[in-house]
């Protein structure tokens, strides 16, 4: 496959930027946590650093191909990504979900767990609104998500430890749960917003739409091309 693309008339005036396989060689190297551990792999599959710039400079070319045959592929229109939308709203189907916020805290042992679910008690009655819950869980909140205003963002159904996932789902628009235990401490939750199950609008979907389509024209270019090379070089 690799020969057949870079046989063909596209390929000849592909040149790969010094700087560009000097990144991806890089890259490559970024993956090993030590010079010594990418030299024993490179010889571990018995090719040298010369033989891995050639074949990284190889793909480099193949990928510059490609781009250069799918660069041919139409743009979609606002009018092709409606048209897909409606003959497929199963797609777009979204279950219930809720965006929330969490106060974590972690403890040790009993003494810390019994500290932590006070001051979860306390949070709950402290608080009022989204903003101060944010406050809270950048003051107290153990989990990363606390210099977000501990915001989980939007959470499906199976997403939660299944010790949040009752609650979370019971809560109303700026309800705040109560006391929660999970494996990795205690939490209090809060609801800033209920997503109910539906179609989502077309307006929400649509640039990913025409992203997902425009890709696959792209990929359609490149398949139809890869065949009609494959056929050409059959019948030579």
């Amino acid at each position: 496959m690799e020969q057949c693309i870079l046989s063909s008339a596209e390929a000849a005036n592909v040149i790969v930027v010094r700087r560009t396989l000097s990144t991806r060689l890089e890259e490559i190297r970024k993956r090993y946590t030590s010079e010594d551990e990418f030299t024993q792999d490179l010889e571990r599959v018995g090719i040298g650093e010369v033989e891995l710039e050639r074949a990284v400079e190889r793909d480099l070319r193949v990928d510059a191909v490609l781009e250069k045959v799918a660069s041919s592929a139409a743009t979609v229109s606002a009018v092709d990504a409606e048209i897909f939308y409606r003959l497929h709203p199963e797609a777009f189907d979204r279950p219930e979900s809720r965006r929330l916020r969490h106060i974590l805290l972690t403890f040790s042992n009993a003494k810390k767990k019994a500290r932590a679910f006070a001051q979860l008690e306390a949070c709950r009655y402290n608080v009022k609104g989204a903003e101060r819950f944010g406050e809270m869980a950048l003051r107290h909140s153990h989990c990363p998500t606390a210099t977000d205003g501990g915001k989980l963002g939007v959470v499906k159904r199976g997403q939660l430890y299944p010790e949040l996932e009752p609650a979370a789902f019971s809560l109303a628009e700026g309800e705040i749960s109560r006391v929660l235990e999970s494996p990795i401490g205690l939490h209090i939750l809060r609801c800033d917003e209920i997503l109910p199950a539906g179609i989502m609008p077309f307006i929400e979907v649509r640039q990913r739409i025409i992203d997902h389509l425009f890709e696959k024209r792209r990929h359609k270019k490149q398949r139809d091309w890869i065949k009609r090379r494959q056929l050409r070089r059959a019948k030579s």
